[in-house]
């Protein structure tokens, strides 16, 4: 089993941090392989930012892949620069509050929640990286919930007040990946 991931959006939405708490949380949890590739544009926020995360039982052959199962994408610039390296039969995953424009592939699964409004409404504009995730791993079992809930605890263990907060967050997600399994 080997799962391709890319996470792609603007600095500031949270695109690295989801990718490191992904991978570093599965790394210290589980037994499988992780690489962790980030890519920053030329300004950090409000800049490109895209990063690749491969979990894989067997050793990992190359950090980035352009032939990817899975694509979060949380804008619209990163949904037209790299739909095209989603395999057909693949996951892509967008930000509906941001990314509004029409999926013009039909060999994809596409799986939308409105992240970043859904962070606004819960008065944690910071937690929408989080949700994402959360949907990601409801939809595609890539690795546990409770993997992920002791990545976040393990993140924050300096923060105790953001704990909590961030597993709401994230199970909120969670709960919208199940239903579009």
């Amino acid at each position: 089993m080997e799962r391709n991931l890319m996470i792609a959006g603007f600095g500031g939405q949270g695109v690295m941090t989801m990718g490191k708490l992904l991978a570093e949380a599965t790394c210290e949890a589980t037994d499988l392989n992780v690489s962790f590739f980030p890519s920053y544009g030329a300004a950090m926020r409000g800049g490109t930012a895209n990063c690749f995360v491969v979990i894989s039982d067997e050793e990992i052959g190359a950090p980035v892949s352009y032939a990817l199962e899975d694509l979060v994408v949380m804008n619209g610039p990163s949904l037209h620069k790299f739909l095209p390296t989603l395999k057909a039969g693949g996951n892509l995953f967008i930000n509906s509050t941001i990314v509004t424009d029409e999926i013009t592939r039909d060999d994809v699964k596409v799986i939308s929640a409105p992240v970043t409004q859904m962070a606004l409404d819960i008065n944690n504009p910071r937690a929408l990286n989080v949700i994402m995730l959360g949907v990601y791993v409801g939809a595609t079992d890539a690795v546990p919930a409770d993997v992920i809930i002791k990545g976040i605890e393990h993140k924050f263990e300096k923060k105790p007040k953001l704990i909590q907060p961030n597993i709401d967050a994230f199970n909120m997600g969670l709960e919208i990946g199940k239903a579009q399994k």
